[in-house]
Formats: C-alpha cells, sequence, structure tokens
C-alpha cells in the first residue's frame, strides 16, 4: 500500500516524522514484508525546511508521485500552504481519488480548505480547535480526541497525536496484531482512544 505524506515549509518535524516511523515500521514486521511503502511529497523537488530548521528532502513532487492508498496531510504553520491554490488543488485532486485520507494536527485546515471535509467530524490541535470551527463552520470540530474517523477521513489532534492515528490506520489497514508490534517495536504507548 502506498502511503504518501504531504509536507511543506514549516510543517511540524514529528507530524510527518511519526507517521513514516510508524508505516516504515509496520513494513518491516509486516508478514509478509513492505506492507507499506510510505514516502514524502511536495510541492516542489527541493529541500522541505520544517519547523525548527529542519531540513528534510521529499521523495516526489505533485507531478511525479505514484498513486496513493493513504494520503496524509501534515501540519506545522500551515497558513501559507492553505492559501497556495496549487497545493489546495492537488490535494482536493488527489483525496479525491485516494481511498483512506488522514490529517495530523492543523492539516485538518488544508483538508477542509480543499473542501474535503465538509460536514464532517474532525480534530485538530487543541490550541486551534476553535480557529477550525470559526473558519469551517461547516464542519463538526471534536476537542479531547486523540483521533476522529469520519468515512474514508481521518483526522488526529496534535503532533504525538498523528502517530496515535497512525497505529490505528495500521490496525484497519492490515491489522491489530501488527499495530501492536509496531508500537511495541517503537517502545511507544499507544493511546487508542478515539471517537
Amino acid at each position: 500500500m502506498n502511503v504518501g505524506i504531504f509536507i511543506y515549509d514549516n510543517a511540524e518535524v514529528l507530524d510527518f516524522s511519526g507517521p513514516f516511523e510508524v508505516f516504515s515500521t509496520a513494513s518491516r514486521l509486516s508478514n509478509p514484508q513492505n506492507a507499506f511503502n510510505v514516502f514524502l511529497v511536495a510541492e516542489h523537488k527541493r529541500p522541505v525546511m520544517a519547523r525548527g530548521g529542519y531540513g528534510i528532502n521529499p521523495h516526489f513532487t505533485f507531478d511525479n508521485h505514484p498513486p496513493m492508498d493513504l494520503l496524509i496531510v501534515v501540519g506545522g504553520v500551515h497558513t501559507e500552504a492553505v492559501k497556495n491554490p496549487k497545493v489546495i488543488e492537488w490535494v482536493a485532486e488527489v483525496a479525491s481519488k485516494t481511498p483512506h485520507v488522514a490529517s495530523v494536527c492543523t492539516g485538518a485546515f488544508i483538508l477542509a480548505e480543499a473542501g474535503q471535509v465538509s460536514g464532517l467530524r474532525v480534530t485538530t490541535h487543541w490550541e486551534d480547535l476553535a480557529d477550525l470551527q470559526e473558519s469551517y463552520p461547516d464542519l463538526t470540530v471534536l476537542a479531547e480526541q486523540r483521533w476522529v474517523e469520519d468515512g474514508k477521513f481521518v483526522t488526529s489532534a496534535g503532533i504525538s497525536a498523528g502517530i496515535d492515528m497512525s497505529l490505528y490506520l495500521v490496525s484497519k489497514l492490515v491489522d491489530l496484531a501488527l499495530a501492536e508490534a509496531t508500537a511495541k517495536q517503537m517502545e511507544y504507548d499507544w493511546q487508542k482512544r478515539a471517537l
């Protein structure tokens, strides 16, 4: 299964690194191996400067990525991404034809701006809940949830919650045993709280 993680300048490091670690670890542990092919996608083929000055090279761009089974849109300082028509058009196009779509933290704003979660239940970082509800009043924004699933969309709260959500997605896309083995391998205390 192809897992594409969308990154951009000022993305939160753990928002993409956490899910990347979950799916790459799950892929190593899966039987047969390589259940997931996880990769990073950016608008341009150049290093992305994530928060804190963390430089990361995307594997693919909007123009050359393979089809995805799961798209993950990460958060961070998302304001420029939300205002970028190329980003919003790409997210709308890819999300509309991808079987599973997720967001971490303020990545929910990008999904909302792309018109993908209209009328759905969503969550985001606790600090941004009110802003998300005010900016997109047709959403049902839920607080105190590690992640929320509504149809093919799964949105998570902030930063580390993306790891919990990714483990849930492993359990959904493969099985619970692999998700639990992945959490154990990562020495991560998986919080299985969701709506």
